[in-house]
């Protein structure tokens, strides 16, 4: 566990940098989202593996598997 709160730790002082990001609270919270999208990513993977009829609800763009991997994340939602 101890691995799990170092990384933590660091990514929120990453996200301490940002403009965007108040406090710890807000971090704590934005990280919650970010984990959650990532398990509903690899669940949606999963399903596509054992079911080829399988949509997605999440829309592609929005998917774990398309910003993550971008060095500039997700710019624009519209």
């Amino acid at each position: 566990m101890s691995n799990i709160s170092g990384i933590i730790k660091t990514l929120q002082n990453i996200m301490r940098k940002d403009q965007g990001v108040s406090g710890d609270a807000q971090c704590i919270e934005q990280l919650g989202w970010m984990i959650s999208l990532k398990i509903l990513d690899d669940k949606d993977a999963e399903m596509e593996l054992l079911n080829d009829d399988y949509v997605s609800v999440i829309p592609e763009k929005l998917r774990w598997r398309s910003w993550a991997g971008d060095s500039e994340g997700i710019r624009e939602f519209a």
